[in-house]
């Protein structure tokens, strides 16, 4: 198992340039963000045609692709990440439904204290709708949000990742995920 900082080492080679470090951080981070994806996809609707390994590699992908980026540590690398599976996912998903024009999108649970209190969710679309609002509301929140159940981070995680206290993120999940079932309860019923 790498460590954090070897992780971190070499992201920050990635993003000057070194393409030997590419080739030594794809062993450290598939597994982790292949982990990421199929706890995506498990949420998904049943007979979902998209794999893990291809959300994997459309997400690696964007993340190598992008030039400018300057890595923080782990939690960043894998917090954007997830960032772009869930943006993925919720391409897939209006793709999907454009598609069938009209057929069911797929149902995806926040996490199991969200699904338990809300379930079943509407959709990664509505969830994403939500993220969205929640944004313009409390950013941090959105963002713990995401850290948390996009990226499979810990309270722990989350709170290096966005450089605050763990206590913070406690309370600010809590919250949020309380708005979260607020919102995606009130607009189930509205539709």
């Amino acid at each position: 198992m790498p460590s954090r900082r070897d992780v971190t080492r070499l992201l920050d080679k990635v993003a000057a340039g070194e393409q030997d470090a590419l080739r030594q951080l794809i062993p450290l981070v598939y597994g982790e963000l292949r982990r990421l994806a199929a706890a995506y996809l498990r949420r998904e609707r049943e007979g979902h045609t998209l794999q893990p390994t291809a959300l994997v590699h459309e997400a690696y992908l964007r993340l190598v692709d992008q030039k400018q980026a300057r890595w923080q540590n782990r939690g960043h690398f894998f917090g954007v990440a997830a960032q772009l599976m869930r943006h993925i996912l919720v391409d897939y998903g209006r793709a999907h439904h454009a598609v069938k024009r009209g057929g069911a999108v797929a149902a995806v649970p926040l996490d199991d204290a969200i699904a338990a209190a809300v379930a079943p969710l509407d959709d990664v679309v509505a969830i994403d709708a939500a993220l969205t609002r929640l944004t313009a509301l409390d950013p941090r929140q959105a963002r713990i949000v995401e850290l948390r159940v996009f990226g499979g981070l810990t309270i722990d995680e989350t709170a290096a990742a966005m450089n605050i206290s763990p206590t913070l993120v406690k309370r600010e999940w809590k919250i949020a995920k309380a708005w979260l079932h607020r919102e995606l309860s009130t607009r189930r019923v509205d539709s």
